[in-house]
């Protein structure tokens, strides 16, 4: 688990690389209740899975004997949240990303320029990890990966991925090996 010495490294280390618009931000601070948290579930889950619910923006990595520790998540747009149950199929450091088809048809100002992929590093979208979701040996371009951007943390933003802050998406990233089962609840919202 991180410490807030960590974690504010980090943030800044990240700062200092963002272009112009993210640095209006730089001085953003994450809330007390969005940082990583052992806690005991009711109910019966079993050890190593993730459960992401995407109501109250929760992760949870299982742990032993009710435990498990809660990370705060940003989720998809409603409409373009999957959910359902999923395995990782790959994990990926720094990983390069490129906008889906349907995502360049939704928005092509926004997408468009990147149809041919962008390298991974601090400015892609998909942060410093990435847990890629597959469904038995398909890839469904679902990811829970991180964010740059840890004030869209806590809202429904992504284009169906669950995001967390780069330092909390790289404690999860070492603890959830390939072959983890994912449960994403289904939105409640609309």
């Amino acid at each position: 688990m991180l410490n807030r010495r960590e974690l504010i490294a980090t943030g800044l280390a990240t700062a200092a690389l963002l272009p112009a618009p993210a640095l209006a931000r730089a001085n953003y601070v994450i809330p007390e209740d969005h940082m990583p948290v052992k806690v005991r579930l009711k109910g019966s889950f079993a050890p190593g899975e993730i459960h992401v619910d995407p109501n109250s923006f929760r992760l949870y990595l299982i742990g032993a004997n009710g435990k498990a520790i809660r990370y705060s998540v940003g989720v998809g747009l409603p409409g373009l949240y999957e959910a359902g149950t999923f395995r990782v199929g790959a994990k990926k450091e720094w990983p390069s990303w490129t906008p889906t088809p349907d995502m360049i048809k939704r928005n092509p100002a926004a997408y468009k320029q990147y149809e041919d992929g962008m390298p991974g590093g601090p400015n892609n979208p998909l942060g410093a990890r990435a847990l890629y979701l597959f469904d038995g040996k398909r890839d469904t371009f679902l990811r829970i990966h991180g964010t740059g951007s840890p004030w869209t943390i806590g809202i429904p933003v992504s284009n169906g991925c669950a995001r967390l802050v780069n330092a909390h998406v790289k404690d999860l990233y070492t603890r959830v090996p390939i072959g983890t089962k994912v449960v994403l609840y289904p939105q409640n919202y609309s």
